[in-house]
């Protein structure tokens, strides 16, 4: 029987591990980026990734996840569709808000596990009532007016469990009939978030 040499074993081509794709780290430490508009497509791969971490084995799940928020709004069904996946975790869900955390990007960050809603103190905050924008046929619009007025009632209710807020508050202060620009001071101060932080 030939031997093989150590030159020979030193001439094998060695196996390279391959690099880590962007994003990965971030998977495995249960943090999830989001800095889209609000609508179905930019909010599924986050409400997969929260349902595939409440999925893993208890010994392989993260103890946290956090939710990084940067958006401008967007639809608000897909927020709340978000936001019910976020609730329905047994996976406590933190939420950062850094850059602009405006309309369902509010609605969405305020869902956070009380006591770990922290925000940026140059992060912008645009909270404001739920408006909408219609046409058609008589009946359609009467339509349209009941699923505004739904809406609406589930935005105080959100703001109200979110804030500890009375609704009277709510909509004197956070959803009066204009657009209200909060700082992060202001944000901590009607219960919005818990925390200002420079790092998370």
């Amino acid at each position: 029987m030939v031997k093989e040499s150590n030159k020979d074993k030193n001439s094998q081509p060695k196996t390279q591990q391959q690099p880590m794709q962007p994003g990965m780290m971030m998977w495995d430490a249960g943090i999830m980026y989001f800095s889209d508009g609000f609508d179905s497509q930019t909010t599924k791969p986050v409400i997969q990734a929260i349902i595939e971490k409440n999925l893993m084995p208890n010994t392989q799940r993260p103890k946290e996840l956090t939710l990084v928020i940067n958006s401008p709004g967007g639809q608000v069904h897909s927020a709340f569709a978000l936001i019910d996946t976020m609730k329905g975790s047994a996976i406590p869900v933190k939420t950062v808000g850094i850059g602009m955390i405006a309309s369902c990007g509010l609605l969405t960050f305020m869902s956070g596990t009380k006591g770990r809603r922290v925000i940026t103190p140059n992060t912008s905050i645009l909270s404001h009532q739920y408006s909408w924008g219609s046409g058609g046929k008589e009946h359609e619009l009467f339509a349209r007016v009941r699923e505004f007025e739904l809406s609406t009632a589930r935005m105080l209710e959100h703001y109200k469990k979110c804030t500890g807020l009375s609704e009277k508050k709510v909509r004197d202060i956070l959803l009066p009939p204009e657009d209200r620009w909060l700082s992060a001071k202001e944000a901590v101060k009607y219960g919005i978030a818990d925390k200002i932080v420079s790092t998370y």
